[in-house]
């Protein structure tokens, strides 16, 4: 087996891509200004310390029933993202592991799981990927839903976890088991889901 299937950040879902123009900027707006403040908290970034050093974070908004723009694979170190650092995933197959994605950059490698969160609930626009270790470490006692520790990030199987515990819980903030200090946050817009990763920050850190 591939070493490198097992590191933080590699796509391991099977991918159509098509390179294509960036979307229109005002899409993104809203989600980029939120971004951004994730990036300053940490939630999002790079640090050679940390996860071999690759990027980590990303973030996302619904366009449609099976579409959505998720920013774009290792792009978490970058402090302001622009267009060029999106993704348009078009279509996705949470059970043969397959995404359809077109833009200027391929998407995160954490696609799958934010297809599945989508796919879990009608009501759901926004989905933010981060690493909180204060979040991750006091998840139980928060009260937040841990997916199983033997069940590897970026996979269908974790997808499926993620998206059960959206369904089956009625935490806005679910933590990532098997993902070293992954946290997935949701909500019906972006500022609904960054105020639900925050509030969940504050408690941890009370």
């Amino acid at each position: 087996m591939d070493q490198n299937q097992n590191r933080e950040g590699v796509v391991k879902y099977r991918l159509d891509y098509t390179a294509a123009p960036p979307i229109n900027r005002g899409s993104i707006i809203e989600l980029n200004a939120w971004r951004a403040v994730l990036f300053r908290l940490g939630l999002t970034g790079q640090d050679p310390r940390r996860y071999d050093g690759l990027a980590y974070g990303n973030v996302s908004i619904r366009l449609g029933s099976t579409a959505f723009l998720i920013s774009g694979t290792q792009t978490g170190g970058i402090p302001q993202l622009s267009a060029e650092h999106y993704s348009l995933v078009t279509g996705f197959d949470l059970e043969q592991n397959f995404v359809v994605a077109e833009g200027p950059i391929p998407p995160s490698s954490e696609a799958l799981t934010h297809a599945a969160v989508y796919r879990s609930a009608t009501g759901i626009d926004c989905v933010l990927h981060v690493h909180s270790p204060e979040i991750w470490k006091k998840a139980e006692a928060l009260g937040i839903p841990v997916t199983d520790r033997q069940v590897a990030y970026g996979t269908p199987e974790m997808a499926l976890e993620v998206g059960y515990l959206v369904r089956a819980s009625e935490s806005p903030v679910v933590a990532m088991g098997g993902h070293e200090d992954g946290i997935i946050a949701f909500g019906g817009a972006v500022e609904e889901a960054a105020f639900n990763l925050i509030r969940c920050l504050a408690k941890a850190l009370a």
